[in-house]
């Protein structure tokens, strides 16, 4: 089976192959594939909120007394009752040595449709798309049309970021906008659309923040803002319930994100004596992906018609002693569209 791993590879090579293999979890066996545990995204999630290194092993992070189910025992009943009371992805099957001789997963066990119990209350929070910008990472495609209508296969980048958050239930759309803003009206205009969509212009540039205070009379207490060339796939209920119980007035989305330096990297002495060649290192940073959850109360800190990045909105927020929170998601769930060299990627990893 292809989601077994080993409890001495690092939390970096565990999130690597949940992205590989497009599960939300791993099995954790032993050397002779006894089964030992489960762990998942949001048990790598919780670690690296505590700030921890990534390069450490599972071993102080994996679940060690996980839901199974005995051969003997196994009913697909038994298995869609546990699933509905435990809320779990995958339950391995168990023989009498404790090794894995199968799994099933959620999807496959209700795969007749005549149960949906999954299915949650959609959420009602708005989100603000910032659309305003000029598009220079990709140019000269963006000197002809806006960098938000960009076509990924036969849709906008626009529609493809909408199209995640209402696999929640959202339903409620601003789009900030400025250069060629009629450009994007018109086509918005034009297409069929099953959710809402207001427009709010700016009279001049604003800066990635600085629109965000012309909602502040209308925008609910608490909103979703996106940039408008990337899409991150989270569980969006999720990270709300998080930002809620965390009482946050402002969580930014996060990346785990992996680079690898593509020459050796030396180290010397004072003197230029080399102490070392390190060939082709790899780094790992937590990237801000540019979607956030916002309190309204955090729009005070806007100037009317004043210009203002994100990061100088999240500063002075700080400044003011107020709550800003990170959700970290995984590598591949984060898809920058904004810049050629991802272009192309992005397309793959939508599957157009």
């Amino acid at each position: 089976m292809d989601i077994f791993i080993k409890q001495d590879i690092s939390i970096k090579e565990a999130m690597r192959m949940i992205d590989k293999f497009q599960k939300r979890g791993l099995f954790v066996v032993d050397e002779q594939k006894r089964f030992l545990g489960t762990i998942t995204d949001g048990d790598i999630r919780r670690y690296i909120l505590q700030n921890k290194d990534i390069n450490g092993s599972i071993k102080n992070v994996y679940n060690k007394k996980p839901i199974f189910i005995r051969a003997e025992k196994y009913t697909e009943d038994l298995a869609k009752k546990i699933f509905i009371r435990k809320k779990i992805e995958l339950i391995p099957i168990l023989d009498r040595d404790k090794k894995i001789i199968k799994y099933v997963s959620w999807d496959e066990t209700f795969s007749d449709g005549q149960i949906k119990p999954r299915i949650r209350k959609k959420l009602s929070i708005p989100v603000v798309i910032m659309s305003g910008g000029k598009g220079m990472r990709m140019e000269p495609f963006t000197k002809i049309i806006p960098k938000p209508l960009i076509p990924i296969g036969d849709k906008t980048i626009l529609e493809i970021i909408i199209e995640e958050f209402k696999k929640y239930g959202m339903n409620s759309y601003y789009f900030t906008l400025n250069y060629r803003g009629k450009m994007i009206e018109s086509y918005f205009n034009a297409i069929k659309k099953d959710y809402k969509l207001n427009y709010i212009w700016e009279e001049d540039y604003l800066g990635t923040a600085g629109s965000l205070k012309l909602l502040e009379n209308t925008i609910g207490n608490t909103f979703i803002v996106s940039n408008c060339d990337i899409v991150v796939k989270a569980d969006y209920r999720e990270v709300i319930k998080f930002h809620k119980k965390q009482n946050a007035d402002m969580t930014i989305l996060s990346s785990v994100q992996n680079y690898k330096i593509p020459y050796g990297i030396i180290s010397f002495k004072k003197g230029g004596q080399v102490i070392e060649i390190t060939e082709k290192p790899e780094y790992t940073f937590i990237i801000n992906t540019g979607v956030y959850i916002l309190q309204k109360e955090c729009l005070k800190f806007i100037q009317n018609n004043t210009y203002i990045d994100m990061p100088d909105l999240i500063k002075k927020i700080i400044d003011n002693n107020k709550k800003v929170i990170t959700y970290p998601v995984k590598e591949n769930d984060y898809i920058d569209i904004g810049q050629w060299e991802e272009y192309k990627k992005t397309v793959d990893k939508l599957k157009i």
